[in-house]
């Protein structure tokens, strides 16, 4: 009987450590090999707002993949982020929406995905995002994966 539950306690550790470590696909290989978009990436900045602001946080430079993307939301004049506004676009040609992969580590404050997979490259991503006032923010950053 004691033999029974230890093994039932030894098995609940083993599954429980392999979720903690799961990964989640940001970009495929197949989505890696699209072609970069042709011409000027747009982002809309037009006249002066008090919309959102999406900071880029980590990683750095050319990191190894799992990598943690840590991206950081701003609100101004008492409006709050609007979680369900968030898309996360991979800019290239077609764009590839990357939203429902990432929506699981969306909060308020931003995203914090611990454990990012994507193939060796640079892929240039764009976050937008609304406040509860409507206004909307927009950051473009460039993820550098070095090969492994």
């Amino acid at each position: 009987m004691k033999r029974t539950i230890l093994l039932g306690l030894v098995a609940a550790g083993l599954l429980f450590s392999g979720a903690a470590r799961a990964t989640t696909q940001l970009i495929t290989e197949e989505e890696a090999r699209l072609p970069p978009p042709k011409g000027a990436i747009a982002a809309d900045r037009r006249g002066i707002m008090r919309g959102p602001k999406v900071e880029f946080v980590s990683p750095g430079d050319s990191v190894n993949s799992p990598l943690r993307l840590v991206l950081k939301f701003e609100s101004y004049g008492g409006a709050k982020i609007d979680p369900e506004s968030v898309k996360v676009i991979f800019l290239r040609s077609p764009n590839v929406d990357l939203t429902a992969r990432v929506k699981p580590f969306v909060q308020p404050d931003g995203i914090n995905m611990q454990d990012a997979e994507l193939p060796p490259g640079e892929y240039t991503v764009r976050v937008d995002i609304k406040d509860s006032d409507g206004r909307p923010g927009t950051a473009i950053f460039t993820l550098k994966v070095a090969p492994k």
